[in-house]
């Protein structure tokens, strides 16, 4: 038996026989629940929290290489527990699982990595900052930052450095993703210059860009009829930023932020963020938006968000959309999407 099928036989529970996307709206039991009114501590939070039962740390780019081209790169840790009570070596809960992809406009490049917690195979270390799975690593966070991964038909290595602060989105970094009130506690460091190498099939490419990182924890973060998500992080060529998600379900749900220059956030409530589906790419044998007329009147956006490549899926153990975009219209810009619960 490999360790892929072990790793399913663990997440399996999960997924399967549970409600909302990936499992999403249940199983939180004995877990903490995130509150009103959080007291963030940096650095501690930017570390692990094992009392949640789900965590991501999810860092995306917009990239454009000395060949003239563009091109988008992902880093994903994510961290899921079996059950609230934590434990050392192969007793630990904690089950962990990296996704890296590199785009361009005519491929999409992705690998995955699995890891069982508590064998120091995977994790995530606090001052200084570190996350990584196997070899993969995701190093220094604000400042002399080091990004690594490879798959089998690519790599990259990174540097990155911040030029902006944390921001805290919905209440304080309360972001709530339901009617019915379900919530995570989320920030995000949109602020990170990045360059290094990519190493493709054709060769190799130097790039420089911007980051987005961010960092998301609860335990039960979706309704039980949520069936997927399309979350957008934008940023503007006029310095500002935008997230923005819509949840689908019974009926739909929205949230957003919009981030100033300096980094100062303004949350939008559900309704005040809207996204529509323009045109559809046939992707993975399925129909997936790939254009949206995304739009938030409050602050005078109305522009449409277009994939760099539609074919960006990402053919994981929990498959899902996700790849670099560009908008034109009250604003320009370029972004990210992702897209999950498409089948």
């Amino acid at each position: 038996m490999n360790f892929r099928l072990i790793f399913f036989l663990l997440w399996l529970p999960l997924v399967s026989f549970a409600q909302g996307f990936a499992g999403l709206g249940s199983g939180s039991e004995g877990f903490e629940l995130p509150e009103t009114n959080p007291m963030f501590q940096f650095p501690f939070d930017d570390g692990s929290h094992p009392d949640f039962r789900v965590e991501w740390w999810y860092l995306t780019a917009n990239l454009q290489g000395d060949d003239g081209q563009d091109y988008g790169l992902q880093w994903t840790l994510f961290r899921t527990a079996l059950s609230p009570k934590d434990y050392e070596g192969w007793s630990s809960p904690q089950l962990w699982m990296g996704h890296a992809a590199v785009t361009t406009p005519d491929a999409h490049f992705v690998t995955e990595r699995l890891s069982r917690g508590g064998i120091g195979q995977a994790g995530v270390d606090i001052d200084p900052f570190e996350a990584w799975i196997d070899e993969w690593i995701f190093s220094g966070l604000h400042s002399n930052a080091v990004l690594r991964a490879a798959g089998p038909n690519f790599a990259y290595e990174m540097a990155l450095s911040a030029t902006g602060p944390r921001v805290l989105h919905g209440a304080g970094g309360y972001s709530v993703k339901s009617a019915d009130g379900q919530a995570s506690y989320y920030f995000s460091q949109p602020f990170l210059k990045i360059k290094g190498t990519l190493q493709l099939p054709l060769g190799d490419v130097d790039v420089t860009g911007d980051a987005w990182l961010d960092h998301e924890w609860s335990s039960k973060p979706l309704g039980a009829n949520q069936i997927g998500w399309d979350w957008f992080s934008l940023s503007f060529d006029d310095g500002f930023k935008l997230m923005g998600f819509l949840l689908r379900g019974d009926s739909v749900f929205t949230q957003a932020t919009l981030i100033g220059e300096d980094g100062t956030p303004v949350a939008y409530p559900d309704g005040a963020f809207s996204a529509k589906p323009i045109k559809q790419s046939k992707v993975a044998g399925r129909d997936v938006p790939t254009t949206w007329r995304v739009m938030l009147p409050d602050a005078g956006i109305d522009i449409v968000v277009t994939a760099l490549n539609t074919q960006s899926w990402m053919d994981t153990s929990v498959p899902y959309w996700e790849g670099p975009v560009r908008f034109t219209g009250s604003h320009t810009g370029r972004g990210y999407l992702e897209m999950t619960g498409y089948e």
